[in-house]
Parts: C-alpha cells; structure tokens; sequence
C-alpha cells in the first residue's frame, strides 16, 4: 500500500515512542525556550540518525532518506524564491501600499475582520494559492491593522481562513486537483461535496470575526487619515499599480503555472515602477535579491513597506528543506508506515473511519509539517477501509481537504506555517487560534462523520 522503500520495520512501540519524543522535543524547545523551529527539527533528525545507528541501519540509507525528503519540497523551495522577488516589486510598485490605502476608504472598521475574510476568500478562490493570497492582499490588510492598531493576530487569523478556503475551493488549487485526482473524483464534483462541511465553517467564521470586529467608535482615532497621508507622500499611490494583481488573477483562470505567473507579474510591476520612480539596474537587483527598502523617515510606514526580496525567504526555505529532510527519514526508518498500518485496521464504523482519516491527515501535518503528504497518505491508507464501510470516494476526498489542506498553517513548522509568518510577521501560536474556517473545518467533517449527514454512500 506504501510506495516508499523503508530500511526497517521498527514495533509500533518503537514507532510512538518516537513520535512522542519527537512532540516532546517541538513542545518544549518552541513553546519552554522560544527557539526558532530550525532547532527542534535538527534535534528531531540527530535523534533519528542514532535511532538508526542503534538499529544497525547504514549512514548513506539515512542520508538517502533526508535527501529524498528534502528533494520532494525543490518546487515549493523555487515558488518561494520567485514570492520574495515578487513582494519586492509589489513594493516599489506601489502594488501593496495602493491595496493599503484604498482598503482604508472601501474597509469599514467596523467589520473589518468579517471583511478580512471575504476578500481574502475571494483572492484566494481566483488565485487558487492560498501562499500568494497570503503574499499580496495579506501584507496589506496586516499593514492596515497595524495602522488602526487592531489585533494583528486576529487579522492574521481572518487571512489565512479566508486563503485557505481559496486553497480548498478553487478549481486552480492544486490541492484541490491533487484529492481529487488521487480518489478519481471529478474535480467539480469534489467542491461541490466539500461545500457540505466548506459552507457551514464558513457562515460561523464569517458571524464570529463580525462579533469580533470593533466598532466605529474605536477607529475613529486610530489615526488613519495620517497614515494614509503618510503613504501617498511616498509618491506610491496610483491606481495604474493595481494592475498586477488584475495580472496573477487572469493567469490564475488561464491556468498558466505558478512560478511563470510569478516571474511575469514581478516583470509588469517593476515595468510600472518607473511611471512614477527611476531605478539603477543595480537599484532593481539589489531589491529583488535584498527587498525593498521603505526610508521615508516615518517608522509606520517603513517598517511596512521595508519587505520582500529572495533573502527574506532564506529562513523559510532552510527550515522547509530541514522540515522536508526529517519527513524522509521518518519514511525511510520505517516510522510512519508502522503507524499508519496499524491505525487503519482500528476503525471499522463509518463515523470511526472518518475521525480516523482526519487524525492521520493532522498527524500527518504535526509530524511531517508538510501539506501534500496529509493528502496523499490517509488516501492511501484508508482507500480500502471507506469502501468496506459502503462510502463512496469522494467523502475520502473531502475528509482529507478538510483536516489536511487547511490544517497545515495552524503548525508552527510546517511549511505553510513557516511561510505564514515569515510574510505577516506574526507567530503561527499568536493566529492559529484566529483561523477559525482552519480549525472549524476538521471539526465539522468527524461530526458529519458521526451523524452520517451529507456522506454519499456506494450503490449495493
């Protein structure tokens, strides 16, 4: 059922104790001593290797293993690279400080984190990427509440629910294509089924950051007005800068690939740069390698608009290749694979099965932090067992979108976590609790698991 070649076949005994030290070591080094993420993952991947070594296992069959895991993140790892250039140039463009400043005249304060979540809900849906959601609307809306001196966890919260439900519902979401195309489920016929659990996550999102939205009276001396001043003494501001945004959202409907999309719209932007500002060549290179760099004088507005670059990527990408490297030597040890097996024949009832599927699709993304393999593996696993239950393959489909895809940015090293906060500068820890649709959606799919509501079954 496995496709990856494991050098041991450990006890699940020895499988959870692993597990559980290695939660053990996430738990206490983020969360006792507030290290950077790199640290435990590393800690994590010596504690394999001599796990290894103990169990006689080569050193070149371990390393063959973190380099197959970090290899399987080299397209992500590029996507990132070509998202740093592109938030420079959506800087000196004026692309993401535009999106600030009329945001402040069409945003009422009032709503603002119900309207948060629908436009990001609506980018995310045209886009069908939640990451790039997250890289362009989601800097300005966290640079608009920083302004208002509103919760940026919040805020941060309602951008990333409304992404990843872009992520989830976009038919250009390649998560999307990839559940459906794994359980050989029409890809409208999937959406359509995960709007069963998607709708109802949403409508309680959507009412809960209303409640929590702040009232008119509490904007009113947020300073708005100056800081919107602020950013048009910038010589920034132009309705013309909006258009590479119109740009990655036709591309997004012509199905033209990520990282062409990428390279294109950071070519238009800094075409449009030089309407209202002339750049050196070697101004434009030290940007796109280094980001923009905001010297206005106002520190609001620099510590704002100073971001982007390749180099503001380098965190995110050592510790996604670390994060990816650790994935393959847990596979290559044996680990998952005994841990899955074993699950898979705990559960025999319908509501069992699914709790079942979307405890490894979670677990999946705490051990391995990797968004894809939370898909791909529960599949895998429970294919056989949703079929002896008479489910047809499209609830598989839905249960392993709603507790893999959208669970991924509540851990704080996964990749989209890591990336999350790398681009809004907010902790996962702070905003996870604020991801309302990400935390409601596993939620609803095992209730409708255990109620037998909205599940299609197979003709007898």
């Amino acid at each position: 059922m496995f496709h990856s070649d494991s050098a041991l076949k450990p006890t699940f005994f020895e499988a959870c104790i692993i597990l559980i030290l290695m939660i053990a070591i996430m738990a206490v080094s983020l969360l006792g001593f507030g290290a950077n993420p790199h640290i435990p993952v590393l800690f994590v991947i010596i504690m394999l290797l001599c796990y290894g070594a103990l169990k006689k296992v080569a050193y070149r069959t371990m390393e063959q293993g973190l380099v197959d895991g970090a290899k399987s993140g080299l397209a992500a790892i590029f996507i990132f690279f070509f998202i740093g250039i592109l938030i420079s140039t959506f800087m000196m463009s004026g692309t993401i400080p535009t999106m600030i400043y009329y945001g402040f005249e069409l945003i009422s304060g009032q709503f603002f984190y119900a309207i948060v979540f629908i436009v990001a809900c609506i980018i995310g849906v045209a886009v069908g990427s939640s990451l790039t959601t997250t890289a362009t609307i989601g800097v300005a809306f966290i640079g608009m509440a920083h302004a208002m001196d509103l919760s940026l966890a919040i805020t941060a919260g309602a951008i990333v629910s409304g992404a990843f439900f872009g992520d989830k519902m976009s038919p250009l979401s390649d998560t999307t294509n990839l559940a459906s195309s794994i359980m050989n489920v029409d890809l409208f016929e999937h959406i359509k089924n995960m709007a069963w659990t998607t709708v109802p996550a949403f409508v309680i999102s959507f009412i809960i950051y209303g409640v929590l939205s702040p009232s008119g009276k509490e904007l009113a001396n947020s300073g708005v007005g100056e800081f919107q001043q602020a950013l048009i003494a910038t010589d920034l501001i132009h309705w013309y800068t909006l258009l590479p945004v119109v740009l990655l959202v036709v591309f997004a409907l012509k199905k033209i690939p990520a990282i062409p999309t990428l390279i294109i719209g950071s070519v238009f932007a800094i075409a449009l740069s030089y309407f209202h500002h002339t750049y050196s060549g070697s101004q434009v290179l030290t940007m796109l390698f280094e980001g923009y760099k905001s010297t206005t004088g106002v520190k609001e507005i620099d510590s704002l608009l100073t971001r982007g670059g390749i180099s503001s990527m380098f965190f995110t990408i050592s510790l996604v290749i670390l994060a990816l490297g650790m994935g393959g030597l847990l596979f290559k040890l044996g680990i998952i694979q005994v841990v899955l097996q074993k699950i898979e024949h705990l559960f025999k009832s319908v509501g069992a099965t699914i709790t079942g599927t979307a405890a490894t699709a979670i677990g999946v993304n705490v051990f391995i932090g990797e968004q894809y393999l939370s898909i791909l593996l529960p599949a895998e696993t429970f294919q056989k067992q949703f079929e002896k239950v008479g489910l047809a393959s499209k609830n598989l489909a839905r249960t392993v979108e709603d507790a893999g895809t959208v669970v991924n940015p509540l851990i704080p090293w996964s990749v989209c976590g890591i990336f999350i906060t790398t681009v809004l500068d907010v902790s996962t820890l702070e905003y996870a609790p604020f991801a309302l649709f990400c935390i409601l959606s596993p939620i609803l799919t095992i209730l409708f698991g255990w109620t037998g509501k909205t599940l299609t079954y197979l003709k007898k």
